[in-house]
């Protein structure tokens, strides 16, 4: 008998059932330190062939089985822990953002757990301890940003759209601290671009490149997703920003005979 093939209907939301079940998969082997390799090795496959039924999202439920064996749960945990995810907070309080916002290392644990660094990869990369990094993982556990596992290992629980409050504490920080520092280079290095257009365009243009830029911001965050897996010595911190706004520089519009009465 041919193995029965995994079939959820994929036709609403966000992110289809099949997709969403297998990232909570990923994320539950990558919380029990199960690498693609290891799974390989495991079930007789190799890494690369792994990796296909993860991104081809198109395997037998008898091979689904097996790789949540692997993490020590069956399929109906497996969608259980899917549901609880599609749960996970979107946004902080502004309360929660400010207390990191306020703490230096506790806003960069808190990127970088994002970023999904694991433990040993943030101890080893920046100045913090290992007590210190527990302490500060157990305050973003506090947080809800995570769940503090054992043996210094932790579960991102905030929702895979997550953002930062619109001109929040954290976002404030940003264009105080981070907007100026990013801007201050002439961008011809390697793996950089600037690229800055004016022009005159109508409100229904204006609206339009909008949800393009959107629809770019959502593929910088597809790829961060896909990227997760390679190593750390293969990723690199990287930074997008995209503006666009009606305006004219104080520069020009001093020469105006009438200020402009135009409104966007």
């Amino acid at each position: 008998m041919a193995p029965q093939v995994l079939n959820i209907d994929t036709s609403g939301g966000r992110m289809s059932q099949v997709a969403a079940l297998l990232e909570t998969l990923k994320r539950e082997m990558k919380a029990a330190g199960i690498t693609y390799a290891m799974a390989g090795a495991q079930l007789g496959l190799s890494e690369s062939s792994i990796k296909r039924l993860f991104s081809d999202q198109h395997l037998s439920l008898e091979r689904l089985e097996q790789l949540c064996a692997l993490v020590g749960l069956d399929i109906t945990t497996l969608v259980r822990k899917m549901g609880e995810e599609r749960k996970r907070i979107a946004m902080l309080s502004r309360e929660q953002e400010r207390e990191v916002a306020a703490h230096p290392k506790l806003l960069l644990v808190a990127i970088c757990v994002l970023n999904r660094l694991s433990f040993d990869e943030i101890v080893a990369t920046y100045t913090i301890g290992e007590h210190e990094c527990i302490q500060l993982l157990a305050r973003l556990d506090r947080l809800k940003i995570i769940d503090l596992l054992p043996n210094n290992r932790f579960r991102l629980v905030v929702d895979e759209d997550f953002r930062w409050i619109p001109d929040g504490p954290i976002q404030r920080f940003f264009r105080r601290e981070v907007q100026p520092a990013f801007l201050d280079s002439n961008f011809t290095g390697s793996g950089e671009k600037l690229l800055f257009q004016s022009g005159m365009l109508s409100r229904a243009a204006m609206d339009t490149l909008q949800r393009r830029m959107e629809k770019l911001l959502a593929e910088f965050n597809e790829q961060h997703q896909a990227d997760i897996e390679l190593p750390l010595e293969q990723r690199f911190g990287c930074s997008i920003l995209v503006a666009m706004r009606a305006w004219e520089f104080a520069y020009f519009s001093q020469f105006r005979r009438q200020p402009s009465a135009k409104q966007v």
